[in-house]
């Protein structure tokens, strides 16, 4: 069993979005939250292919085939003093606790943080070598 260092609960909000994930990924980001030295929600989980359309020609994301679309991926974002922060720091110590609780529940993990180029540190994703998806994402029985 787990030992919380916190008190950091998710929000239904955050509760609804990590829902439509994958079930492993689920595990990591619930783990994740308790071992965490920074309190985060979640942003984003699966996304409609309009969705990352929208995101892709705003420049937020580079490839119009997400991890998002199959539901492999989350966005998460440090939680700070009652207001989302972007400080670069927070993200670090969320990664740190993100692959500390894949390491726990033996499941790989990607952080986009890690990425050479267009580091995206509120990005985490199973990998696509682990986690292939099927010829049809909406009949994948894990989410």
């Amino acid at each position: 069993m787990q030992t919380l260092r916190n008190n950091f609960r998710f929000s239904p909000r955050s509760q609804e979005v990590l829902r439509s994930t994958h079930k492993d990924l689920q595990a990591v980001v619930c783990d994740a939250l308790g071992l965490s030295a920074v309190d985060f929600t979640v942003l984003e989980g699966r996304r409609s292919a309009d969705r990352q359309k929208e995101l892709y020609d705003s420049g937020a994301t580079r490839t119009l085939n997400s991890r998002h679309l199959s539901g492999h991926a989350v966005d998460l974002g440090a939680w700070v003093g009652g207001s989302l922060r972007w400080d670069w720091p927070l993200y670090e110590k969320i990664a740190y606790a993100m692959k500390a609780a894949a390491a726990r529940l033996n499941t790989p993990i990607e952080w986009g943080g890690d990425w050479a180029h267009f580091r995206d540190g509120p990005h985490f994703q199973l990998p696509w070598t682990a986690y292939p998806i099927r010829a049809h994402v909406q009949d994948e029985e894990a989410l």
